[in-house]
């Protein structure tokens, strides 16, 4: 038997994402464009890989009809350019679909089966809303196996209000509020556009080039996010504000073994550790991440004190407050989504995996202190993803320096206390 191949995250990049509907940017663009665009804009940024080399082509999406269906791993490659040799599947899991495409095509690597292999996701919300026309069988109801709102995502985020009184609505803003301006601030620093792929956009005004993430608001404030309505319960605590919207957007990344990129002279951005999936109670589905990020260490043979850097997606913002709670992170510990997150960024559902890949490999590369970094995230009807990377740049004396700052100044703190 044969030793498990390394498999490394080569490369990634996303569109920027769009709102949803028909003010959007991207209403006259159509699913595959978006991805098919990204994954050009991939194999462009990485020329030195010959197109037959790529094994697998795995894209995501949640709602596969219209130009979001027909196997859009084979039709996108077919679109991209790539040899009629590279096969392509696509997936469904949700708001995880590209994460999982990514770890798919990891163990098809890991075993050997693979070299090279694309894995990204799309989703046109404007196009086809979550769950349209589909036909949940009414034994889900009838037998009472799930609450009839458990597809209702912001009331499942309300449960876990419920659920963790702690998890105020205050902090929920108050998150929401430090994601927007960490996101601008991040595209104030140029740390975001390096890894957007341009798009031209058409509507009734004519053509456009979309060139940055339509949803940003950083003006905004905790007074203005307090004055929103909340939707999904009267007096609640979930709102536009502090929740992820509506989003059109796509990413693409490459995924390679160790070897291969060694070989092929590609670059190595992470290092896949582990992962791991976990089920929970579709009405309380946002706390999925916690059970899966468990597994995920355990498997690893890490503990969560092991994690510098953490990429967490923003469905909701008391989705990530209990990820932090349960594992007595703060809740402005700055490891935290320190570019801002979905909130911000927007969440194109079976996208976002991949750009919670992008953010985490160049924070890397500007963090050397970094070892180890997490991506997780929610998923829809009850499902936790994450994903455990090493920081390739790596070097313990800069760990050991960061170390002994960070410890000066907590002291420093505690002495004016």
């Amino acid at each position: 038997m044969t030793e498990r191949n390394e498999v490394v995250f080569v490369d990634g990049v996303r569109t920027p994402f769009g709102r949803a509907g028909e003010k959007g940017m991207y209403w006259g663009t159509r699913a595959d464009d978006l991805v098919v665009k990204a994954m050009v804009g991939l194999l462009e940024r990485n020329p030195q890989l010959p197109r037959e080399r790529v094994d697998e082509v795995a894209i995501a999406a949640t709602t596969q009809q219209g130009d979001q269906g027909l196997t859009l791993g084979r039709t996108a490659a077919l679109l991209a350019g790539l040899p009629r040799s590279v096969p392509g599947f696509a997936i469904d899991r949700m708001c995880a679909g590209a994460m999982t495409s990514v770890t798919a095509v990891a163990g098809g690597i890991a075993f050997g089966a693979y070299d090279v292999a694309i894995a990204g996701g799309v989703e046109h919300m404007g196009h086809h809303p979550m769950g349209f026309d589909a036909d949940p069988n009414p034994r889900f109801v009838a037998e009472r196996l799930v609450g009839s709102d458990a597809l209702v995502m912001g009331a499942t985020a309300e449960r876990i209000h419920d659920r963790f009184p702690r998890l105020t609505k205050e902090r929920a803003d108050r998150f929401a509020m430090r994601s927007q301006h960490k996101a601008a601030a991040a595209y104030e620093a140029g740390q975001i556009q390096p890894d957007l792929v341009p798009v031209a956009t058409r509507s009734p005004e004519g053509w456009g080039l979309a060139t940055r993430d339509e949803v940003m608001r950083p003006e905004t404030t905790l007074e203005g996010l307090a004055s929103l309505r909340t939707p999904f319960r009267p007096h609640g605590n979930v709102t536009a504000g502090n929740a992820a919207g509506l989003n059109d957007g796509a990413t693409a990344s490459l995924i390679a073994s160790e070897q291969a990129a060694e070989a092929l002279g590609l670059p190595v951005k992470m290092r896949l550790v582990g992962f791991g999936f976990a089920g929970v109670e579709p009405e309380v589905m946002g706390i999925g991440p916690v059970p899966s990020t468990e597994k995920a260490l355990v498997k690893a043979g890490l503990t969560i004190d092991d994690i510098d850097l953490f990429e967490l997606n923003e469905a909701f913002a008391v989705q990530v407050l209990s990820l932090l709670d349960h594992f007595g992170i703060d809740d402005e510990d700055p490891r935290v989504n320190m570019w801002g997150g979905a909130i911000a960024f927007g969440h194109p559902l079976a996208s976002s995996g991949v750009r919670l890949m992008i953010q985490l490999a160049r924070q890397f590369e500007q963090h050397p202190e970094a070892r180890f970094g997490l991506t997780a995230m929610c998923v829809g009807l009850g499902q936790g993803g994450s994903v455990i990377w090493e920081n390739p740049h790596f070097d313990p004396k800069a760990k050991k320096k960061a170390a002994k700052k960070s410890n000066a100044a907590r002291a420093k703190k505690e002495a004016g206390r």
